[in-house]
């Protein structure tokens, strides 16, 4: 059986992981402006009108650019770009 004071940390350790796991749900926490921003580059990936940072990734190991696994999805399609112009 549990004391009070095992049953009173437990709580506290209870509320405490519950806060945090709130303060990661960054997707809700984000701007209409930017969420809105995010679902239409999803859609356009899922329509094939843009690439998965999966294939940028690709075509940037193919093309040899440098620093690729740093990059974001913006910054690898601009290194492409450029590598192939």
């Amino acid at each position: 059986m549990a004391t009070e004071k095992q049953r009173a940390a437990a709580k506290r350790n209870v509320r405490k992981a519950q806060s945090a796991a709130r303060g990661k749900q960054t997707l809700k926490n984000l701007p209409d402006e930017t969420r809105s921003a995010l679902g239409k580059e999803a859609a356009a990936v899922r329509r094939g009108d843009s690439p998965t940072r999966k294939e940028l990734e690709a075509d940037a190991r193919r093309l040899n650019i440098e620093g690729r696994s740093k990059m974001g999805k913006d910054e690898l399609k601009q290194a492409v770009a450029r590598a192939k112009s």
